[in-house]
């Protein structure tokens, strides 16, 4: 891919972390970084006062720099701010990380030369992972520590993983062919400030929600299935008057999933229920809710992996003079607060919050299908011999120690902030925090709808039984399939790990959240009875 600055994706972002995709500069990328440039060196040879260039950083920002320290200034930045802590950050992470970071810098108002984020780019063709520690990042002024822990090999410190081995980076770029770079002015701080951690947690859990919003879909499908639900919740009338976005695309999903169905023809005309339970009724509701908050992280991200982080930002095209700007540096440097990472911490605290939801309102349904007081006739449990087996029991009490784990998770880490820098950074995001427990909480999703999907399967296998010669809607049918391939039928009590294991890795594929697309894959001939 070419990076211009300007239009990195979610699914680009994705392409680099997992699929190994690697990334070139644009040649006009090239030209403004080299613009860019120029301006900060005119200033250091003119003297000029220009924050973290001529000045010492943070709440040091009143020490002046002599200029022939410019260039020490920066190294020592980078050594004296990789200050993180914790286990190291996954390969993933990092690798989105190079690239957003190499992507800001190609907006050409960060001053650093072309070859810096070329430097992050052969980082990332190369497989030459920094190891940077998960902790230590407020949010403010950027992620700094562990922007500096990714920055250091850049000029030979650190350690980075290569080829499965984490080595001193030193002995990674010899290994490659590389040369150590000598940072010149302001390019220190260039690599190090910005919000690049939160925005890779951020791509990389929005990359995973939307498959697990869309298979959570496909569970509930299958639980109004087994459950004798009725679709007619779902209608598109019914959405039409409260067309929240999201309520209206999940209410699709599920008519497409439940498609067909004489299991739902089967018992349309049945007095047996006037409506079903919350968690059954109102999945359009509460989905569709979950939708459209990450929907909004979608559009945050979108404008945060394509914006200039770094501070101070120049301004190569011409004086900055209009009277909302009184830039330095002959008008070209403006000091900002663009590394400030709320508008990315207050969007993952809303998606947190909402995959939580997801996960409770998953467990309830969970809950539906083995209790033999409302599952409509299925046995207790979902087992075969009620009593000398235990069934499907304990599966629900992991969902349930999941879904309040999450609510823990769920507290918004934003809503916090200490000061820092002697008081010169006194608000502060937590961003950082907002992405990883996010990412928490979306994992116990994962396996929070893994187990809808195991006991919604038997169910299904048990309700067909019992209405011979009825089939569930295409959709259901072709997940069941899904989950049939890796997890065998129902034959009496045995260790659930490792059919949860298989299910959770279907949640984290495509195999199951195309199904619930219009336009996904074809399904297979409906289900039949697998009951011993």
């Amino acid at each position: 891919m070419v990076l211009t600055g300007a239009d990195l994706t979610v699914a680009d972002v994705e392409a680099v972390a997992r699929n190994g995709a690697t990334a070139v500069l644009d040649p006009a990328a090239k030209a403004r970084m080299e613009r860019s440039r120029a301006v900060v060196e005119a200033l250091v040879d003119e003297g000029a006062v220009v924050y973290g260039v001529t000045t010492g950083a943070g709440a040091l920002a009143d020490r002046s720099i002599d200029r022939a320290d410019a260039e020490r200034l920066q190294e020592n930045l980078l050594v004296s701010h990789a200050a993180g802590v914790g286990e190291a950050l996954p390969r993933e992470v990092v690798r989105a990380m190079l690239v957003l970071r190499a992507n800001t810098l190609a907006l050409g108002h960060s001053g650093a030369r072309p070859v810096v984020a070329e430097r992050l780019l052969d980082f990332l063709r190369l497989g030459i992972h920094p190891v940077v520690p998960a902790q230590g990042s407020v949010g403010a002024s950027g992620d700094l520590a562990p922007l500096a822990h990714l920055a250091l090999p850049l000029i030979g410190r650190g350690q980075v993983e290569l080829g499965g081995h984490v080595v001193p980076s030193l002995i990674a770029l010899r290994q490659t062919g590389l040369e150590p770079l000598r940072l010149g002015a302001k390019e220190g701080l260039a690599v190090l400030n910005g919000t690049q951690l939160m925005s890779a947690l951020g791509a990389l859990l929005a990359a995973d929600a939307e498959r697990l919003l869309r298979t959570a879909s496909v569970a509930a499908a299958m639980s109004v299935e087994a459950m004798l639900g009725t679709d007619v919740a779902f209608s598109a009338a019914y959405q039409s008057v409260r067309p929240h976005p999201g309520q209206v695309a999940v209410a699709r999903e599920l008519r497409w999933l439940l498609r067909d169905s004489s299991i739902q023809r089967s018992h349309h005309a049945s007095p047996h229920k006037v409506q079903d339970p919350y968690s059954l009724r109102c999945v359009p509701q509460v989905h569709g809710a979950v939708r459209d908050a990450l929907d909004h992280l979608g559009r945050v991200l979108a404008i945060e992996m394509n914006s200039a982080t770094d501070n101070p930002l120049i301004f190569p095209e011409g004086h900055v003079t209009d009277e909302t700007a009184r830039a330095t540096g002959n008008g070209h440097v403006i000091s900002g607060g663009n590394f400030h990472g709320e508008p990315v911490a207050l969007a993952l605290d809303f998606a947190k919050l909402a995959l939580a939801e997801l996960g409770s309102i998953s467990e309830r349904r969970t809950a539906l299908l083995l209790d033999p007081h409302l599952n409509g006739g299925l046995p207790a449990f979902l087992g075969s011999d009620t009593g000398l087996e235990t069934g499907y029991m304990l599966v629900q009490y992991t969902a349930a120690a999941l879904a309040s784990e999450n609510k823990t998770l769920a507290h918004p880490a934003s809503v916090d902030s200490i000061p820092t820098s002697a008081n010169q950074e006194d608000h502060v995001s937590m961003g950082p925090i907002a992405g990883r427990q996010a990412r928490q909480v979306l994992a116990h999703g994962e396996q929070i709808v893994a187990i809808e999907l195991l006991c919604a399967a038997r169910a299904l296998d048990l309700r067909l039984a019992m209405l011979p010669g009825t089939g569930p809607g295409a959709g259901v049918a072709a997940a069941h399939a899904v989950i049939r391939d890796v997890v065998r039928p129902w034959d009496g009590d045995r260790e659930p790990g490792p059919d949860l294991e298989a299910v959770t890795r279907l949640v984290r594929e495509r195999r199951l959240c195309d199904l619930a697309a219009p336009d996904g894959p074809p399904a297979p001939a409906p289900a039949t009875s697998a009951v011993s």
